[in-house]
């Protein structure tokens, strides 16, 4: 099994990126293909030292974040995206991963890998650390405005996904809304509702925003904007939690003598909140394995995005949602 690895996407590429690709080829975790400009990608391997399973594949440009997807793939088409996202198409490679442009990984897959038959709107799905393990949500940002019919699906094909490769048998999902009453909500939700009770899948209801953390259900769904929403604020509100404890263990003496003790506690609760256990978010939806991973990703984040992709290879979760959904 061959992933590719864009190596020029992403806020600490190539050198995170590598990293993180040459630490799973190191742990056998998958074979990789680092697509990016060859000559920085040789520099960046020798410096890391001798590694096998890792092979370069050229690629001439990079997908700026800030230019628009579509046009930039269609001027870009030696892109670090659109070659890996080319291999897989062709079949070199098994999946792709990327820390660059969620716009234009998106836009590659959907015009190069195209659609799974029968599914109307791909989905990224995220897993999110809670005090119950991680939760499936999706969508968080492939579609702002969706019908209630696109939530189902994302119910679905989250269900499958949570089963085959997180391992969780008979997933519980859940609707993410304002109150976990039967006529809370606005028409879209409201309308799922009644569509998911009569889904087959084990539909648990409502779940409210503060109750996911300790929540029972493994699938949250919920439209693109508020999905995306959802997960920046709880990002910026991890951060946020954590400045303040820093703050304040360096008080006075008696705190920092604590805050010393508490140390090992603090750093294991940090892992247990921090994304990058998770690795990326998979496109859900096309025929292929894309596996979106957040812009800010460092080397463990993309080794575990790889360890992902090969999941969703290995388990060859593409084919079953086909069957699924045809």
């Amino acid at each position: 099994m061959k992933i590719a690895v864009d190596a020029m996407g992403g806020d600490h590429a190539p050198e995170e990126i590598i990293k993180g690709a040459v630490e799973a080829a190191r742990e056998g975790i998958a074979e990789v293909i680092l697509v990016g400009d060859e000559a920085i990608v040789k520099k960046e391997l020798a410096r890391l030292g001798p590694v096998s399973g890792v092979t370069i594949h050229h690629a001439s440009e990079v997908v700026d974040m800030a230019e628009q997807p579509a046009v930039a793939l269609r001027r870009k088409k030696d892109s670090s995206i659109a070659v890996a996202t080319r291999l897989v198409k062709e079949g070199t490679a098994g999946g792709l991963v990327s820390a660059g442009s969620t716009g234009a990984q998106m836009s590659a897959a959907l015009l190069m890998l195209g659609r799974i038959k029968g599914v109307q709107r791909p989905a990224i799905a995220t897993v999110l650390p809670t005090l119950k393990g991680g939760k499936l949500i999706l969508d968080v940002g492939a579609n702002v405005d969706c019908k209630p019919q696109n939530l189902v699906e994302y119910a679905q094909i989250g269900s499958l996904y949570t089963e085959k490769v997180l391992a969780v048998p008979n997933p519980r999902v859940g609707l993410l809304n304002i109150g976990t009453e039967v006529t809370k909500g606005n028409e879209l939700t409201l309308a799922t509702y009644n569509l998911l009770m009569a889904s087959g899948l084990n539909f648990i209801g409502n779940v409210e925003a503060r109750d996911i953390p300790c929540s029972d259900a493994d699938v949250i769904v919920c439209d693109g904007f508020v999905g995306n929403s959802l997960l920046k604020f709880g990002e910026g509100l991890i951060s946020a939690v954590f400045q303040m404890i820093q703050a304040e263990m360096a008080r006075s003496t008696r705190t920092r003598i604590g805050a010393a003790l508490m140390l090992p506690g603090f750093r294991a609760m940090k892992r247990r909140l921090e994304y990058d256990e998770y690795g990326g978010a998979p496109l859900l939806g096309v025929q292929g394995v894309s596996i979106i991973c957040h812009g800010s990703s460092k080397a463990k984040a993309i080794k575990n995005a790889v360890r992902v992709a090969a999941q969703c290879v290995e388990n060859r979760f593409v084919e079953q949602i086909s069957h699924y959904v045809g």
